[in-house]
């Protein structure tokens, strides 16, 4: 018998409106995401700050609205006072998070130039770790407060007259994780976290506070860390972020593309755990989620062989990305559009060289890997309403997740009267017919219909082959009565996008 998909959207039925930041993403001091990444002074294509063009407009491409600074683990011992002022005075330190020289060329100022050289706001973090309440709020009266203080005078001095204005903050970075200098129990962190985030508060009202929930849902504490945390931030802070990579170590694709259905529990039990702390406080707020670190992270799991301790900019975490990784990326956004009424903000980590959808040569070219891609479409077309979509899909079983449906899809709808619709075929072996129902969209046709698929999965884009994996326009896609039907092919991500006719 022929397996087939059927979806249902109605425009009446809505999930929420999509926050532009659940498409951001992350620098941090790590490996060559900033140096011979973002920042490259003898660069050709090097612009008057050292940063390079190639790089930025890759980034303006996929529209970045919102990126986090400067970690991740580097946070957690920084003094960012080591990164501000004239460069030559600028200390070099031993970086313990991953055992580089860490120069402080590129500091908190460089980094919101170059974020508004690309369109983006900053998301900053705090170090809670080796310091605490008195290093964040004289960071945030540096970054936000206009003049006549201490620190926001000495941003003047250091050439910057106006303030920052940076509004969202992380209140450090996994610190129940037993790698983080820091580390802390829930109990301990929850009680700092809570005085910080008061502190802060206090200097700028219009802030919207991160705190840390857990490194990873696997994580022995995960649960019962979030419950203690928002016991004691609750009322001061506004999201809590959930921290998760994803990985092909079992060499078992069914399940690999099966992830993203654990991910939905994921954030479905953070979810209860919030709406949990807010009954019992009878408090009439709500707590959203900041889904700020989420990638596919599985080639490299440790530094380059060749990884020098102590070097500047050396090579880690440099994971060439293949064409499933490519779906498995598609999946993961789905899975944050379906939840666009609890998940506000999302962090692809990272963005540049760190296991990161662009690449860069030191001193030569540019190069866009496969996941570049589904994160593109989505930057690109998924920016509106969620609507709630009603599937029927055949299934299969992993060894781990049973019943995963062959088809994952969402539909974004937004004010230029455009729908799209976006979609992966798990089926390793066949295309899927599809047919979505269309209520609401009388004269909507189809405009374009953009796949990506591959006959070898561990296709890959390199800096010799950069375009090996690319998307195509190709697909079947059209409007029939009130439906739009399709043949997605298999294992493919597939774009549908269609226009109401004027």
């Amino acid at each position: 018998m022929e397996k087939k998909a059927k979806m249902y959207l109605d425009k009446e039925f809505i999930i929420d409106k999509v926050d532009d930041r659940i498409y951001g993403s992350f620098i941090e001091h790590l490996g060559r995401a900033i140096y011979t990444g973002i920042y490259e002074p003898d660069h050709p294509t090097a612009d008057e700050l050292g940063f390079r063009e190639d790089v930025i407009e890759l980034v303006k491409e996929l529209n970045v609205p919102i990126v986090r600074y400067p970690g991740g683990n580097f946070v957690s011992a920084y003094n960012w006072e080591d990164g501000v002022g004239p460069k030559e005075n600028r200390p070099k330190r031993l970086e313990i998070a991953w055992r580089t020289l860490e120069t402080n060329e590129v500091g908190t100022n460089e980094f919101v130039q170059w974020a508004n050289k690309v369109g983006a706001e900053t998301m900053m973090a705090v170090n809670l770790g080796t310091r605490g309440i008195d290093a964040a709020r004289n960071l945030i009266e540096y970054c936000n407060y206009p003049s006549g203080t201490y620190y926001s005078d000495l941003r003047r001095e250091h050439g910057y007259e106006q303030p920052h204005n940076i509004k969202t903050w992380c209140l450090g970075n996994e610190m129940d994780g037993y790698w983080q200098m820091g580390h802390k129990t829930a109990q301990e962190y929850g009680r700092l976290a809570c005085e910080t985030a008061k502190v802060m508060k206090q200097v700028d009202r219009d802030i919207e506070l991160i705190v840390c929930g857990s490194s990873h849902r696997d994580m022995p504490t995960f649960g019962d860390w979030e419950a203690t945390v928002l016991e004691h931030t609750y009322e001061h802070i506004d999201y809590i972020s959930l921290h998760q990579y994803f990985g092909n170590r079992e060499k078992d694709l069914g399940y690999y593309l099966a992830q993203s259905v654990e991910m939905d529990d994921f954030i479905e039990s953070l979810v209860a755990i919030c709406d949990y702390v807010k009954a019992k406080k009878r408090s009439d707020k709500r707590i959203n989620l900041s889904f700020d670190e989420w990638n596919v992270w599985f080639h490299t799991g440790r530094p380059d062989e060749n990884f020098q301790p102590w070097s500047i900019a050396g090579h880690l975490l440099e994971d060439i990305y293949t064409f499933e990784d490519a779906l498995v990326v598609g999946l993961i956004l789905i899975t944050l559009l379906k939840h666009a009424d609890r998940v506000k903000i999302a962090c692809l980590a990272q963005l540049v060289n760190v296991i990161a959808p662009i690449m860069t040569e030191k001193g030569g070219e540019v190069w866009k890997q496969t996941i570049y891609y589904p994160y593109l479409h989505a930057t690109k077309y998924g920016r509106g309403t969620v609507l709630k979509s009603v599937i029927s899909s055949p299934t299969y079983d992993s060894f781990k997740v049973k019943e995963v449906p062959l088809l994952d899809a969402v539909a974004v709808m937004n004010d230029e009267e455009e729908l799209t619709i976006f979609a992966v075929n798990r089926d390793q072996k066949d295309s899927l017919p599809l047919s979505c129902e269309l209520r609401g969209f009388a004269t909507y046709q189809v405009v374009e219909h953009i796949v990506m698929e591959h006959e070898d999965v561990k296709a890959k884009n390199t800096a010799d082959n950069p375009n090996n994996v690319l998307p195509h326009t190709k697909g079947d896609a059209k409007v029939e009565g009130a439906r739009v039907v399709a043949n997605l092919s298999k294992l493919s991500w597939n774009v549908i996008r269609l226009k109401k006719n004027s």
